[in-house]
């Protein structure tokens, strides 16, 4: 539903209120001149930029969590949630209550009460807000990126991921794998197994913390991780008496010399690593918006960052470089640079420039 039918529906009391936030000048007592004057102001085309400038950076993301959550109606408890994660820190300053923000939506005429009896208690944004929202945060993120030339060194791994997922599989029908007392397989193996990939990693290290990026991301290095997780949830391996084997399924799929998709693994990636940084969906197409031509790596992680909230002991830097960048590049999705002055460039492939938008809309849920 877009604005002026929710206005329609809304009762003369919440059109006041919105009323006098834009500073309107109309008769308060009629609907309709409220109505038209609530419509004028925000249909003028300066009226999303100059709000978009002047949010507070937990407005900001609370307005972003709601442009990518693809339900149309929400319970004041998922609003408040939404609004919670809003808050980075928890410095004096940041602990404001959630209500002040929905509060807030609500009497800038951002956010609705739904108009039938079954939604009445729920929540809403107009359609057409969500879209002038949307073309407006991409054009005032892509403003804070630095355009350069094309990079000396450029390196952008296609199908790779594909690729190695099928050598994993091909290694464990080929070996009789051990696995340690946490189900884990030895360092021999590890190793030998990287040799055989097209993209070697290092072997994580003792000591440190890893959790919270999937099954196995303890133990194994990021991609490998990521690969070894999505071959165990499709039942292609199982771990039993102490041994990595591959199940009838993974048989076929070695037998048959199969290539998993890439957008299978990307859609495995984004819920796998939901649960650190809820808002990658929207990270992901933001960074799509950013990079149709070659950026500065610095520049595109200064204008996330207010986006990425730090988890545990991963800042948000290291979230963007890590999380985010270097693993769009193991599925595809962009290419990395590097000029002879050593700054490096971004730029999303011409895979990421048809695979991101399909995948934005065929999602559901909050992202």
């Amino acid at each position: 539903m877009n604005l002026a039918e929710m206005l329609t529906y809304a009762d003369i009391g919440q059109l006041s209120k919105i009323a006098n936030h834009y500073q309107c000048s109309c008769n308060e007592n009629s609907k309709n001149e409220l109505i038209q004057s609530i419509l004028h102001q925000v249909g003028r085309k300066e009226f999303i930029e100059e709000h978009v400038s002047k949010l507070s950076d937990e407005d900001f993301r609370f307005l972003n969590t709601l442009l990518f959550d693809h339900r149309q109606h929400y319970s004041l408890e998922e609003l408040m949630a939404a609004a919670q994660h809003t808050r980075f820190t928890e410095d004096a300053k940041e602990k404001e209550n959630p209500r002040d923000i929905i509060h807030r939506f609500r009497q800038r005429g951002w956010l609705f009460n739904g108009s039938s009896q079954n939604t009445k208690f729920l929540f809403e944004v107009p359609e057409d807000l969500k879209l002038r929202f949307r073309e407006v945060l991409g054009q005032h993120l892509k403003a804070e990126v630095r355009i350069g030339d094309e990079p000396n060194a450029i390196r952008e791994e296609h199908t790779l991921a594909s690729e190695d997922l099928y050598l994993i599989l091909f290694y464990i029908s080929k070996n009789e794998i051990p696995l340690n007392q946490e189900g884990i397989m030895y360092r021999r193996n590890q190793m030998q197994l990287m040799d055989t990939l097209h993209v070697n990693e290092p072997l994580v290290g003792k000591g440190g913390w890893r959790f919270g990026y999937g099954r196995t991301f303890k133990f194994y290095p990021d991609r490998l991780s990521l690969l070894y997780d999505f071959a165990y949830s499709q039942r292609l391996i199982e771990e039993r008496d102490y041994k990595l084997k591959l199940t009838s399924l993974g048989e076929l799929f070695v037998s048959e010399e199969k290539r998993e998709s890439l957008m299978q693994l990307i859609r495995f990636w984004l819920k796998t690593y939901k649960a650190a940084i809820p808002n990658l969906l929207s990270l992901m197409y933001w960074i799509y918006r950013c990079t149709q031509e070659w950026v500065t790596v610095t520049s595109l992680g200064q204008s996330m960052d207010r986006l990425i909230k730090p988890y545990y002991y991963d800042t948000s830097a290291s979230i963007f470089e890590e999380r985010i960048l270097k693993m769009m590049l193991h599925l595809g999705l962009i290419r990395i640079g590097e000029d002879g002055e050593r700054e490096r460039y971004v730029q999303i492939t011409s895979y990421g420039k048809t695979a991101v938008p399909m995948l934005q809309r065929g999602f559901e849920g909050p992202c």
